[in-house]
């Protein structure tokens, strides 16, 4: 039943992450509340969406700038995969390579929403996060590369299953720094999961 309860905390997550981030501005704050939702809930915190919305306000501070920037670095880059697709000689390997850069871009922003906690600074975030997904915990990061793969092919398959699969997408960042979080402290390691 808690199996249930926790998959019944990622719909909701990810109802309420796609919601927030239709405003393109809010996209960061809006998968750290949603991160926040799955750690509370696993936490046994408060999971009532008043507390989903006090954490988005919460994330939202200065979060502005980088929103702005990942959102413009995702626009070029389906820019150039579009223009890339329209015959240009060597076009496919560009293509790739966009694919590739944007998948890089998603790893870094999941792991810094999935770090993310009240009063905590959003560029220190994105740089550790960038840190972590190459240098840290490269493995970690691979993970959170077949969890958007699997939200890839679920969501192609079945457009209206982006929301469950936000969710779980989000209870996957959750997991994977909770996952370097343990191994990166001897004490943690050694605690019963």
């Amino acid at each position: 039943m808690r199996r249930f309860a926790l998959f019944a905390e990622c719909l909701t997550a990810g109802l309420l992450v796609a919601l927030s981030i239709l405003p393109v501005v809010t996209l960061l704050p809006a998968l750290a509340a949603g991160c926040a939702h799955i750690r509370a809930h696993v936490d046994g915190e408060t999971t009532a969406i008043r507390a989903f919305f006090t954490r988005a306000g919460a994330a939202y501070r200065g979060s502005l700038p980088l929103s702005l920037g990942v959102a413009a670095g995702y626009a070029v880059l389906a820019g150039d995969v579009l223009i890339l697709r329209a015959g240009v000689p060597g076009g496919a390997l560009v293509a790739a390579a966009c694919v590739v850069a944007a998948v890089a871009l998603s790893v870094v922003v999941l792991r810094a929403a999935a770090a993310w906690s009240p009063g905590a600074a959003w560029t220190t975030l994105v740089r550790h996060a960038a840190r972590r997904a190459v240098t840290g915990d490269p493995s970690g990061s691979l993970l959170l590369v077949m969890a958007l793969g699997v939200l890839v092919v679920v969501t192609w398959q079945l457009l209206p299953l982006v929301v469950p699969m936000l969710g779980c997408l989000l209870m996957a960042a959750v997991a994977v720094e909770r996952r370097h979080d343990r191994h990166a402290d001897p004490v943690l390691r050694r605690a019963p999961v």
